[in-house]
């Protein structure tokens, strides 16, 4: 048996007699109240729970008839009163506090049943600033904190999904809950407020443009435990923070079998990829395998960009994860279950596509609506041991920058565009990266190299060996662009490209040697642009 305050012992069982209900999220709290009082537990209530569930026919006791005072202030205060939080916070087994409560007639409270204003939904909304301010619930944290503190005597319930839960467990007690139950709830409710309070706290960090706050708490609520984590031997789950930003944490599963940590990473890596073409430049695809892409390609049909970025390695796609930019249709969907396939993520669906997809009953698909925004300032966040890494998401376009010819020969107007294509891949491919591509398609990526030469000649190896599998005499990397996400410290890295046949090169620049790299290109007649950003991905 545990020990609280002054050696008492917390009782194992706790009658409930009187429950306090609060509610922003209505659903569910009618049947509560009604088993509640079913039971013979007396209600209280507030403002608008306290009008669903009088309404309902049931007895419940306004908030104010308790406290002796009104709601007031528009209802900002209405429960931070003593005979609330007395009732919350008493230790029943401690007789100082037992004539605390009778001198000044204050009763025991011992179920809690909140949820907080939507801060969060309205954040997400973009609500304006008095809007979002407003939705930030004081007296709701205040009572939860205090129930879950004096847990040895309260039941406190902060998620309608555990309504079910509670009621069961009275109705097979006598409706008394038991202490362990009454521990796990509590647990539960510290995380709840806190994941709050750090969705306020990195909302004003946003709305004031506080870059590194002295604080940083990051929250998000459970959306589904793992079987396990990256290997077998790990646990895992996975958490949503709320943020407004499309992706696999908000997509729908419509069908195959839970997604695994690995499939969650990797299908987050290839739908940030694909947004960065939007819907309405027309169809993209990417193909995604541990993190990093292996094949990437525009085209003028879905089906045509798929099979394009297919063929850049069509060995590694095997088992990979592919993200389409617009609307999966059957077309499409017949070419990808040719291949076997882990996850497919796409804004929407057609009905003739998912019917092709059922077909495979492990293959996952998911929709999101829409396309993220590439342009986010979203947080990211890292873990290092002791210690948590947060940067703002690499929200850089290549369309967004200016760009330096730096040799004698400028790029064409073709090579132009291949090497934009090139630098956008490179943004998300690990470093050192190197891409070749050629005509809205990847000819060869290198990806994660310690060497930046090492990186070039894999993604020439790679274009080599997808053209022998197409039947193509010569490579794509002929006559292709080439971008590298960071500067070329060497010329030996550049020239590694060029003897794959690159023509035209896409880099940030910046090294102390870049003189020497600009004359490496100039005497091949290569054409060299520098971006002044660099991609780094670790």
């Amino acid at each position: 048996m545990a020990v609280i305050s002054k050696k008492i012992p917390a009782p194992d069982n706790v009658k409930i007699k009187t429950a306090l209900l609060s509610v922003s999220d209505k659903s569910g709290i009618v049947d509560l109240a009604r088993t509640l009082s079913e039971g013979g537990v007396k209600l209280l209530s507030t403002g608008g729970t306290h009008k669903a569930i009088a309404d309902a026919g049931l007895p419940v006791t306004d908030v104010s008839e308790v406290t002796g005072f009104p709601e007031i202030m528009d209802g900002r205060v209405k429960t931070l009163h003593p005979k609330v939080h007395g009732g919350l916070l008493a230790i029943r087994d401690d007789e100082e506090h037992q004539a605390a409560m009778s001198k000044h007639g204050i009763d025991a409270i011992d179920l809690v049943v909140i949820n907080l204003y939507p801060f969060e939904s309205v954040r997400a909304a973009g609500g304006d600033y008095p809007t979002t301010v407003e939705n930030i619930d004081i007296g709701g944290p205040a009572m939860i904190r205090a129930s879950a503190k004096n847990h040895a005597y309260v039941t406190i319930v902060t998620d309608p999904a555990d309504y079910a839960d509670v009621t069961d467990a009275l109705k097979a007690n006598g409706f008394e809950t038991g202490y362990a139950l009454r521990q796990n709830l509590a647990a539960k409710a510290f995380a709840r407020t806190a994941a709050y309070d750090a969705a306020i706290s990195n909302w004003f960090a946003e709305a004031l443009d506080i870059k590194a706050p002295r604080h940083r708490v990051i929250g998000g609520a459970l959306k589904e435990e793992m079987r396990y984590g990256e290997n077998p031997h790990q646990s895992a789950a996975f958490y949503v923070t709320g943020e407004n930003h499309p992706g696999v944490a908000t997509a729908k599963l419509l069908q195959g079998k839970q997604l695994s940590y690995n499939n969650i990473n990797d299908t987050d890596a290839a739908f940030e990829l694909v947004a960065e073409f939007p819907a309405e430049n027309g169809p993209a695809c990417a193909i995604i395998k541990h993190a990093n892409p292996c094949g990437v390609a525009t085209g003028p049909t879905l089906k045509e960009a798929y099979t394009r970025a297919l063929a850049c390695d069509p060995v590694s796609a095997f088992g990979g994860i592919i993200a389409l930019n617009q609307v999966l249709d059957a077309e499409t969907a017949e070419e990808i279950v040719k291949l076997f396939t882990e996850v497919i993520i796409a804004p929407e669906v057609t009905d003739e596509a998912k019917a092709i997809i059922a077909q495979k009953k492990n293959l996952r698909l998911l929709t999101t609506g829409t396309l993220p925004d590439p342009r986010s300032p979203a947080l990211t966040a890292k873990t290092v041991s002791g210690g948590l890494l947060v940067q703002t998401r690499d929200n850089v376009m290549v369309e967004d920058l200016e760009l330096k010819v730096v040799t004698k020969r400028a790029p064409t107007a073709q090579e132009l565009e291949d090497m934009k294509f090139a630098f956008k891949i490179a943004k998300h491919v690990k470093s050192n990266a190197v891409i070749y591509a050629k005509d809205g398609q990847t000819a060869g990526i290198g990806a994660g190299q310690m060497s930046r030469v090492d990186s070039a000649r894999i993604a020439a190896m790679k274009a080599e060996d997808a053209a022998k599998a197409m039947g193509l005499e010569t490579p794509l990397t002929r006559g292709a662009a080439v971008a590298s996400e960071a500067f070329y410290p060497f010329a030996d890295g550049l020239l590694a490209a060029i003897a794959a046949g690159a023509t035209a090169v896409i880099q940030p620049g910046g090294s102390m040697r870049d003189e020497e790299v600009i004359a490496a290109a100039d005497e091949h007649n290569v054409a060299m642009v520098f971006t002044g950003v660099r991609h780094f991905r670790h």
